[in-house]
């Protein structure tokens, strides 16, 4: 049985290709867009939101954006793949710093009415709620969006993120 999720897509640094091609933040989510498409049925994609890193503040502005769509597979399916498509698009964890700058970020948002706790998977995402950045995307796309632990709209909620 498929399942309604929701991904937040973020992006502030550019990425050069072996082949010398340089892409923009713009052009990482677009391209990370493009490859969930081929992963989430019916996909919609919500507007590109310019924001204010939160946590570092010495890096770039970011560009934030949301899709929702249908999924067959379990949430750690989706993990892995989003894992690969970040990877396709030039982000290695390995070099980056917490909360510093990304080629291609992508969080698994909401999943369903899925709530789960694990030390690397949190479902509703752990940070949410705090998040404007995340939530206006969201919310761009489903307007009647609740959180699945509260029963809170996130309309309300996003009243008193930063």
């Amino acid at each position: 049985m498929a399942s309604l999720v929701v991904l937040g897509l973020g992006s502030n640094k550019a990425y050069k290709r072996v082949d010398g091609r340089v892409q923009t933040p713009r052009e990482l989510l677009e391209e990370g867009a493009r490859k969930l498409n081929g992963v989430l049925s019916d996909l919609c994609v919500a507007p590109v939101f310019e924001t204010e890193p939160m946590y570092v503040a010495d890096q770039p502005r970011f560009l934030n954006t949301a899709v929702c769509g249908w999924y067959e597979d379990t949430p750690r399916g989706l993990l892995s793949v989003i894992h690969d498509i970040e990877a396709s698009c030039g982000r290695n964890r390995a070099e980056e710093r917490r909360f510093g700058e990304r080629t291609l970020d992508i969080d698994i948002l909401l999943f369903g009415g899925l709530v789960m706790s694990e030390p690397d998977l949190e479902i509703p995402h752990l940070r949410l709620v705090e998040r404007a950045f995340a939530l206006a995307p969201l919310l761009a796309i489903l307007p009647d969006a609740k959180d699945p632990r509260s029963g809170e709209l996130y309309r309300d909620i996003l009243k008193k993120a930063r």
